[in-house]
């Protein structure tokens, strides 16, 4: 199975892409989509449509993993990450990719075994799982690819609990 993990934004967003099977996964690509500072918020989702579109056909992702909303102390952060997050929606919704969601709580726990694990935690395993020589860089490249081991490692349990048919399901 094919897995986009996202780590959504709206400056930056992650990618991540893997394969997994038979309780392996096995790294693909990854890095961001950047959108320009100063810009109309309009034009930067704008710009996140049209990567994630270039993503899809050059990867063929057969489902997304994607961090769900959660509000820290920065709610303007908060709601621009949410514009950011709901084009990533519409865009595997019009491909029909199916969108599993997770918490970070859920990813750490995945991840590293922890879900209260330190960010460094969780980048160093990211590179031991998927036996990459560096950590991946950014670190939203880095949380995007956890994003899609927290996938790859519930997606049993996932696909009995909706079928498999749902083009978008929040767990």
């Amino acid at each position: 199975m094919r897995i986009l993990g996202i780590d959504p934004g709206i400056a930056t967003v992650g990618f991540g892409v893997i394969d997994a099977a038979r309780g392996a996964q096995k790294y693909v690509s990854c890095g961001v989509i950047s959108t320009p500072a100063h810009t109309s918020l309009s034009s930067r989702l704008d710009q996140i449509y049209s990567d994630l579109e270039e993503l899809f056909a050059a990867f063929q992702p057969e489902v997304i993993s994607i961090e769900e909303l959660f509000f820290n102390t920065n709610i303007t952060t908060g709601i621009a990450v949410a514009h950011g997050r709901g084009v990533i929606l519409l865009a595997a919704y019009r491909h029909q990719i199916p969108v599993y969601e997770y918490t970070p709580l859920q990813v750490k726990q995945s991840v590293v075994g922890y879900g209260r694990a330190e960010k460094r935690q969780v980048i160093d395993m990211v590179q031991r799982i998927l036996h990459l020589p560096a950590p991946a860089k950014p670190d939203d490249a880095s949380d995007a690819l956890a994003m899609a081991i927290c996938h790859a490692r519930s997606a049993t349990s996932l696909l009995s609990k909706t079928g498999g048919n749902d083009v978008c399901s929040t767990i």
